[in-house]
């Protein structure tokens, strides 16, 4: 893909994320692999109001090539999960309320979900039976130790649709925009589910 296109895409993503009130403020950011390495947001700006120059390029080794907007902090973390898989070509990095509350829930290592018709919308799940495990992990203002960390983990247990920073919010992966904005849908319904069945418990 080229910059441009990548661009106009993140543009159009940023733009249905907002409405959903996924990214309040000027919070979230998103990247694309493209031929010529990636494209990032830049820090600082409305998500659900990207224009083209809203937009930083990195080469594939992490180099700024061009942009002249201010990086986010989290750029490494967005690298740093391209380099766990040759197959994930776009992230998408959202502040909901349901992941970020039950980010903060989950005292495990993992999210583990199972028994919803809709983890069939994730790539490789073929039935409700199978248990989907979102990794968690706890926020840090240290971006290169978190990434690290994110690649410890993966080392013995894939990431494969994204990843929870606790108190903080979802890290979505997928093969290309569509994809992940389809796996951001399904576990945003999914984290949903999740925290209104914890509550109904709690209170029955």
């Amino acid at each position: 893909m080229q910059s441009a296109q990548a661009k106009h895409a993140l543009i159009d993503a940023g733009r249905w994320l907002s409405e959903q009130g996924w990214v309040p403020a000027t919070g979230g950011n998103f990247s694309i692999k493209t031929e010529q390495g990636f494209v990032v947001t830049a820090s600082g700006h409305d998500k659900g109001a990207l224009q083209p120059e809203h937009f930083l390029e990195f080469n594939i080794e992490g180099t700024h090539t061009g942009g002249t907007g201010k990086p986010s902090a989290e750029t490494e973390l967005h690298l740093a999960l391209y380099a766990l898989s040759a197959r994930t070509h776009c992230i998408l990095h959202t502040h909901s309320v349901a992941a970020t509350v039950l980010s903060r829930l989950t005292t495990e290592h993992s999210l583990n979900i199972q028994g919803y018709e809709m983890q069939k919308a994730l790539h490789g799940f073929t039935s409700h039976l199978e248990t989907l495990a979102i990794p968690v992990f706890d926020n840090d203002q240290d971006i290169p130790a978190l990434a690290r960390r994110v690649a410890e983990y993966h080392a013995h247990t894939p990431v494969r649709h994204g990843v929870l920073i606790r108190g903080h919010g979802l890290y979505a992966m997928g093969a290309d925009i569509s994809e992940t904005r389809r796996h951001i849908e399904a576990l945003e319904f999914l984290f949903n589910c999740e925290l209104t069945r914890r509550q109904l418990e709690k209170n029955a």
